[in-house]
């Protein structure tokens, strides 16, 4: 099964996800959101199967900092246009294996979609 790892390499949760699939002997590509971004339509995808509001992390300081007018109003498209321009703002990890796509770092999670 191909495994795709998608974050920021020096955020904690993506140390701990990636420490996890390591531990556990899972071979996986890591694509860095700073140094390559994520093209919208993928984006688009990943927000059809876990919804946009799971997908945008609201909780970071590159959103907090946004103007008020970018945080009203937020609908899909919106979050994804402010996730293209922003790739910090993208939750992490967005894990892809298989066809499971799981959003954040929780180990039970992981052992269910990647039990082999």
């Amino acid at each position: 099964m191909a495994v795709t790892i998608y974050g920021i390499r020096n955020c904690d949760t993506m140390k701990k996800a990636r420490a996890w699939l390591d531990a556990h002997g899972v071979a996986y590509d890591f694509h860095d959101y700073k140094k390559h971004g994520v093209a919208e339509a993928q984006l688009g995808g990943w927000c059809e199967r876990a919804g946009w509001e799971k997908l945008l992390n609201k909780a970071g300081t590159t959103f907090r900092k946004l103007p008020d007018a970018d945080k009203q109003d937020l609908d899909q498209a919106k979050a994804i246009g402010l996730m293209v321009a922003n790739p910090s703002m993208i939750k992490r990890p967005v894990l892809e294996a298989g066809g499971n796509l799981l959003v954040g770092f929780k180990a039970d999670a992981y052992d269910e979609a990647l039990a082999a």
